[in-house]
């Protein structure tokens, strides 16, 4: 079978987990073709980049070829676009507008997975992602199925329209579960949990022995510069820390649009000495940064984080976490085994973990430890990928002989 994977924007600066499914279903003998919205407005900082842009199907903006052979067999599937987008909420014209362009990029989603043998696609976006996976079912297209990545109320409105017919509905952690089958009406048994693995080997391979100093910590974050992600908590324990008498640096890992005002921000807490802002690295670059470090804090807040890769990558090098309690950090953390869980927006409580670990060399050998075992046992992209590709499979079994109408 041939097996669709549709990441919007694909590939960007965070979409290293999707490449690595990718790689893990074909190392299972399935063929994947790679379709995505538009392309991403800027570079990705990945060594996958190249091959990724060279191997999908970008269906934004529409191509001309595809929609004149529909308009000329009598533009098939119409009435069921429409019927589809007719009860969809929308505030503005401007927005039925924007829901009316989806019929086309559907139309050329559905074309190209004819000219490729694709009978079901998965996508990676329970935004407007979906609805064009949806739209395209109605117009006799592929099969489809969606992995919830984080809470419904960042993916705009409509959820039950869009996951109506859904083969199954990935959900990453048992929180968007209950959003699904309670906010969304997705049946029990049309849900999925399931996670974003990552190459648990690759990671343990950049670890190296850490030596221990009283004291001294080196801390890092690897996340969007945006404020979700709580990066002024970590700089306020950092800036506390150090007055305490700690020997602390920081090493933060990405790009976003936060940028210029974290940088302000250290200036302002005297911290420039002791924070590094690297940008956006690739994958190799990311695991020499874990190597180096002592331990991972994500101090992300409010909605939207599901099951942080972040974290499974610091695991697999072999670091503790500090995490916050958000999505699904409360299934991937055991506090105190193989890591911490505070509160979020809660810098006081960041620093309480981080003087432990500055001074404590058992426990921070000792997490560190556990932390490795646990990502070895749970998070190996393989076992995502198996659960993934099992899924689709079962949804092609049952899906009627005659594909597309």
């Amino acid at each position: 079978m041939t097996i669709g994977y549709l990441v919007p924007e694909f590939p960007g600066q965070t979409h290293i987990m999707f490449w690595r499914e990718i790689e893990a279903l074909k190392s299972m003998g399935e063929k994947v073709a790679l379709v995505s919205t538009r392309r991403p407005s800027i570079d990705c900082p990945h060594d996958f980049a190249s091959a990724a842009i060279s191997e999908t199907h970008y269906i934004y903006p529409p191509s001309l070829p595809g929609l004149l052979n529909w308009a000329a067999v009598g533009g098939k599937g119409l009435g069921q676009s429409l019927s589809y987008l007719r009860p969809l909420q929308a505030r503005q014209t401007s927005e039925r507008a924007k829901q009316a362009v989806l019929i086309a990029s559907a139309i050329d989603l559905t074309r190209w997975a004819r000219q490729h043998g694709v009978r079901h696609v998965h996508g990676h976006s329970c935004a407007d992602t979906a609805h064009v996976l949806a739209l395209a079912r109605r117009q006799g297209g592929p099969t489809y199925s969606i992995t919830l990545h984080g809470d419904l109320a960042v993916y705009g409105l409509d959820h039950q329209a869009k996951l109506r017919d859904a083969s199954f509905v990935c959900a990453v952690g048992k929180h968007l579960r209950h959003q699904l089958e309670h906010q969304a009406g997705v049946p029990p048994d049309r849900v999925i949990e399931t996670f974003m693995g990552i190459d648990t080997a690759r990671a343990y391979g950049a670890r190296r022995p850490r030596a221990f100093v009283p004291g001294k910590l080196h801390i890092a974050t690897v996340a969007r510069l945006n404020a979700a992600k709580g990066h002024e908590y970590v700089f306020q324990a950092l800036r506390q820390g150090i007055n305490n008498g700690l020997d602390l640096h920081y090493t933060v890992v990405g790009g976003g649009p936060h940028e210029d005002a974290l940088k302000k921000r250290t200036r302002e807490l005297n911290l420039e000495n002791h924070v590094t802002f690297t940008g956006s690295l690739a994958e190799q670059g990311v695991h020499e940064v874990l190597a180096a470090a002592d331990v991972l804090v994500l101090a992300s807040t409010g909605l939207g984080e599901a099951w942080p890769v972040a974290v499974m990558e610091a695991m697999s090098a072999g670091l503790p976490v500090i995490a916050t309690v958000i999505g699904a950090t409360s299934e991937m953390i055991s506090p105190g085994h193989d890591g911490f869980l505070v509160p979020q927006a809660d810098a006081a409580a960041i620093l309480e973990k981080i003087e432990l670990l500055a001074n404590d060399s058992v426990l921070r050998q000792r997490l560190g430890d556990a932390a490795l075992a646990t990502a070895r046992r749970r998070f190996d992209v393989k076992v995502s990928a198996g659960i993934l590709r099992d899924a689709i499979r079962t949804a092609i079994d049952r899906q009627s002989t005659r594909v597309f109408a």
